[in-house]
């Protein structure tokens, strides 16, 4: 079973865009599009594994040809380790 988080994911209205700075009112909670992460057809990645994007990033990352499947890995990874650092940063995230 995937794990949901529908507060986890409203945060992003609230976010920047984590690669670009910008918060032009398109940034969203972008899921992995990695099996590990619980992907799979018709089936998003657990709510964790999401990274804050605007639409220009997200759309880069999820079906632009502009990068090799490596690279939209690599720069999702990077945006999720950076939206990691904004929710700590920011006091939506603490260790109890």
């Amino acid at each position: 079973m995937n794990y949901r988080n529908p507060k986890l994911l409203k945060l992003a209205k609230d976010a920047p865009c984590v690669l670009c700075g910008s918060n032009d009112g398109t940034v969203v909670a972008c899921h992995s599009n990695q099996l590990r992460d619980g992907k799979g057809t018709g089936i998003k990645a657990k709510d964790y594994r999401i990274c804050y994007c605007c639409h220009k990033h997200h759309v880069m990352m999820d079906s632009s040809n502009e990068l090799s499947r490596e690279e939209k890995i690599n720069l999702w990874e990077d945006a999720h380790r950076r939206t990691i650092g904004w929710l700590f940063e920011n006091g939506h995230l603490e260790v109890k």
